[in-house]
């Protein structure tokens, strides 16, 4: 027989050190990158590095955690530029995903990664993100806003090498490599 009793709420005090994690993870990848050691994110939230795994047992599992609400911004925007005209939709969402990924350095890597593994608790997140701009390419394509032979996978090559340009602190080239791309997309 399966009970019936409701799911247990966490203790206050474990949503404070989820809570605190979350922001210190927020500070020290900002600064240093998603590959800064885990042991700083616990140190800043001033709870021992045991507890941090207790809330999230690897890496891929904070920054889950992390990007939940952005992730679901992201594809929110990604769903509303289907109303816009096809080509300036598909640029709309290459700008925005760039941003996106830019959120950190070594985040535009981590998302690259995780369409292909599906062990990693970023792979659902990664899938939607790609599927969001394969759906934008096929809708430019087919309006004819785009080149025929412009595939999915060429948007997420340069909208990761933009991020990775963008998360190393060099916007005017991440901007230039967007504007050319783009340009040479259109028809």
């Amino acid at each position: 027989m399966a009970s019936t009793t409701p799911p247990r709420r966490p203790r206050a005090d474990a949503r404070r050190n989820a809570e605190r994690l979350l922001a210190a993870a927020e500070t020290v990848f900002r600064e240093h990158g998603v590959d800064a050691p885990l042991e700083h994110v616990a140190r800043r939230a001033e709870v021992a590095i045991g507890t941090l795994y207790s809330h999230f047992p690897n890496r891929r599992a904070l920054l889950g955690a992390l990007l939940h609400e952005r992730n679901e911004a992201l594809f929110a925007r990604g769903d509303q530029l289907g109303g816009e005209a096809a080509g300036d939709a598909l640029v709309a969402w290459i700008r925005a995903a760039v941003e996106h990924a830019a959120a950190y350095q070594g985040l535009a890597g981590v998302i690259a990664a995780g369409v292909d593994d599906e062990a990693s608790e970023l792979h659902a997140s990664c899938v939607r993100m790609a599927a969001i701009g394969e759906h934008l390419v096929a809708r430019a394509r087919d309006a004819g806003a785009i080149s025929p032979d412009v595939r999915g996978t060429d948007v997420f090559a340069l909208m990761n090498a933009a991020a990775w340009l963008l998360g190393h602190g060099n916007a005017e080239q991440a901007d230039r490599l967007l504007n050319f791309a783009i340009a040479g997309m259109r028809r």
